[in-house]
């Protein structure tokens, strides 16, 4: 920098020393007005500027060799490179099980028993609570009397009939009797057993909603909770877009945040109806929960994987710019000779985004050496030097 200074501190003199004088020296040619005079300093002072503008090349030259940077700017690139692409629809999703009910009772009455408690593990058909009766026991012994009768006095006629004694009718009377009587025990059986509170399947004692003694309604009343978190879930709803690509079958990351856990799982349904309102379908993602610490309700966030392209190149979405006929575009580093270049504008058609990068579909090839930093700050056919190259 010190050889630079040396070589303009003359230069600089000789013009401000030259810019004065001639100044005056014109000025007194003008208004002396004579022709000769005038031509021949004009003449001189062409001279005087191609001797000035040599030296001006000089001295730009000077600084070039010393500090490049005036002249080239600086930016980074980094190769484009074919790779695997796999990109994930990344949404939220609600644990759900359908073996999560709350039993309510098939007849009225007044809960006279609750056989479990809360946290209780149940077995499927395990009798939970029972309603009384309101006398349909003792109605029901009082049927089965008339009904052993009617089935005894029938197998004597029967017996009769077989040896062709006695009549028809009076054979097929004693049937029906006994069979009519027989079906109104079934029925007074089939309504007694409604008053006992079974599990539908086996499961958990989440909760004893209605205390023992307290008059319950049939269909109405709730009585206890039961939870079984084997068989969970869960469920998300997809936009249309995506149908052909989120699809039964297909695996799924599962993280669930609240608990930091992570799991994979495949989409065990997706439904055949789109919601006209909103233009969705929902998927049903099968959950394994051995530890039993997932539970309903419990938020969880999917990644599926939708799309994949074996040969992609990924490039950040900072660089890419676009043009006034809405094209996208980014440079290239062209000519790489040591650690100089041509920038080059490339035209580029771009595919999905994942993160801070994009998918180039059209425009970029394998090894083009993509500009990163300075991409903003070049133009195309500028001159540039690579300091970083990854």
């Amino acid at each position: 920098m010190k050889k630079i200074n040396t070589l303009i501190l003359p230069i600089v003199l000789l013009l401000a020393s030259c810019g004065g004088g001639t100044k005056k020296d014109v000025d007194t040619l003008i208004s002396e007005k004579n022709i000769e005079a005038i031509t021949e300093k004009r003449d001189a002072l062409k001279v005087e500027k191609t001797e000035l503008d040599a030296k001006i090349k000089k001295l730009s030259d000077a600084i070039e060799e010393v500090n490049p940077k005036e002249k080239h700017t600086l930016i980074t690139v980094f190769t484009a490179k074919d790779t695997i692409f796999n990109h994930y629809l990344e949404l939220q999703g609600n644990v759900d099980t359908k073996k999560n009910i709350v039993i309510t009772p098939e007849m009225s009455g007044i809960l006279t028993q609750v056989f479990v408690k809360e946290g209780q593990r149940v077995s499927k058909g395990q009798i939970l609570a029972r309603i009384d009766d309101g006398g349909m026991s003792q109605q029901l012994a009082q049927i089965q009397i008339q009904a052993d009768l009617a089935k005894t006095t029938y197998e004597r006629q029967k017996r009769l009939w077989d040896q062709k004694i006695g009549s028809e009718l009076q054979f097929l009377q004693t049937k029906s009797a006994y069979e009519a009587q027989q079906q109104a025990v079934n029925q007074l059986k089939t309504q007694l057993g409604k008053t006992a509170v079974r599990a539908p399947f086996p499961g958990v004692v989440d909760d004893v909603i209605t205390e023992q003694g307290s008059v319950v309604s049939a269909g109405q009343s709730q009585i206890i909770r039961i939870v079984n978190l084997r068989d969970m879930y869960i469920e998300a709803v997809i936009p249309e877009q995506y149908i052909t690509s989120v699809t039964k079958g297909k695996k799924v990351e599962v993280h669930f945040p609240v608990l930091g856990k992570t799991m994979e799982a495949k989409i065990r349904q997706a439904s055949d109806f789109i919601d006209p309102n909103n233009r969705t379908f929902k998927i049903e993602i099968g959950v394994p929960n051995k530890e039993g610490n997932i539970k309903p309700n419990l938020t969880a966030k999917l990644k599926i994987n939708d799309y994949t392209s074996a040969n992609a190149i990924l490039i950040p979405q900072s660089i890419i710019s676009e043009n006034a006929e809405g094209e996208q575009y980014v440079y290239i580093a062209k000519d790489i000779k040591e650690k100089n270049a041509i920038a080059k504008r490339v035209i580029v058609q771009t595919g999905k985004t994942q993160g801070d990068f994009i998918e180039i579909t059209n425009g970029l090839n394998d090894g083009d050496a993509v500009i990163k930093e300075g991409a903003r700050s070049v133009k195309d056919g500028q001159e540039i030097k690579i300091i970083t190259n990854n």
